[in-house]
């Protein structure tokens, strides 16, 4: 009546969680993102007039290229999702869980 988790599941398990739930919550309620950097933002969650066919997480702004963007890199949380983090949040933790 045991569950071995092991190493492996040690990452496995909180990385993809993270990931799960960071797309669960950016699909419903993520603001706008400037994908191409002309100060422009994409609306993709369900908050912002989208339905489940044309929701989406929106990738990471061209304007910071392909250079890596986490939370701490930021001024502030709204700069970090106005640049799209959370999609690179989920890429990164997803890629890592599996």
């Amino acid at each position: 009546n045991r569950l071995y988790i092991g190493w492996f599941g040690c990452l496995m398990i909180p990385t993809l969680l993270t990931a799960a739930s960071c797309y669960i919550i950016a699909f419903i309620a993520a603001p706008p993102v400037d994908i191409d950097g002309i100060r422009e933002p994409v609306a993709g969650s369900l908050l912002y007039g989208n339905n489940i066919i044309s929701g989406a997480v929106i990738p990471s702004s061209n304007a910071i290229g392909i250079h890596f963007y986490p939370i701490w890199e930021a001024a502030s949380v709204e700069e970090w999702l106005y640049n799209g983090g959370p999609y690179q949040l989920i890429v990164f933790h997803f890629l890592l869980g599996v």
